[in-house]
């Protein structure tokens, strides 16, 4: 059975320069034999949480209805997971950030469910670099997070990159994210 890397696209532009990279991460694995499923968060009907803890009263994920029911069993399926996002307004964009406030539900019952799964982190921007643009906010979030999630970060790619097409333009970028998705697929090979 092959291994499967999730990625969570948070870009409101489907080919943005955070999506270019992340379908090149998408083919490092692929050529390591993994699967791939990418879920472009903007066309997703994704509630914030209401902080309800109906998950915890009732036993599910979550009671608001919508389309993270479906990510539930992606993410606890998935072997490895890619987070691909611009900066806005000095972190991840709002269509991540609903996404991940949404895990609550899942941590709450099933608190293990990121244990050890690699995971990849890529950010663009259109500022002069990763301090400037405020995108080193959202590194020491996945940090943290993934910390207390007891889940490896082992790749981070970024870059400024402001126009759509700018990601191709940047050879060396989009060779990073293609070692990071084979760097990912590698390590989950060795855990396994």
């Amino acid at each position: 059975m092959s291994k499967k890397l999730l990625i969570l696209k948070g870009s409101p532009r489907e080919k943005g320069n955070s999506a270019v990279l992340a379908e090149r991460a998408a083919a490092g694995a692929q050529a390591e034999g993994w699967e791939v499923e990418s879920i472009y968060l903007q066309t997703m009907e994704i509630r914030p949480c209401d902080g309800c803890d109906l998950c915890r009263d009732q036993g599910v994920y979550c009671v608001i209805e919508d389309d993270m029911q479906q990510l539930y069993p992606k993410l606890i399926e998935a072997d490895a997971l890619i987070l691909a996002s611009p900066v806005y307004w000095f972190t991840f964009s709002a269509q991540l950030k609903l996404c991940i406030d949404r895990w609550y539900g899942l941590w709450s019952l099933q608190n293990d469910a990121w244990r050890g799964k690699p995971v990849g982190i890529i950010l663009t921007y259109g500022d002069t670099d990763l301090e400037t643009s405020g995108g080193i906010n959202a590194v020491h979030t996945y940090e943290s997070m993934f910390k207390f999630l007891e889940a490896p970060i082992l790749g981070t790619v970024h870059g400024s990159v402001s126009e759509v097409g700018d990601a191709q333009k940047h050879p060396e970028l989009m060779e990073a994210a293609y070692e990071m998705g084979r760097k990912i697929a590698q390590v989950e090979h060795e855990r396994a």
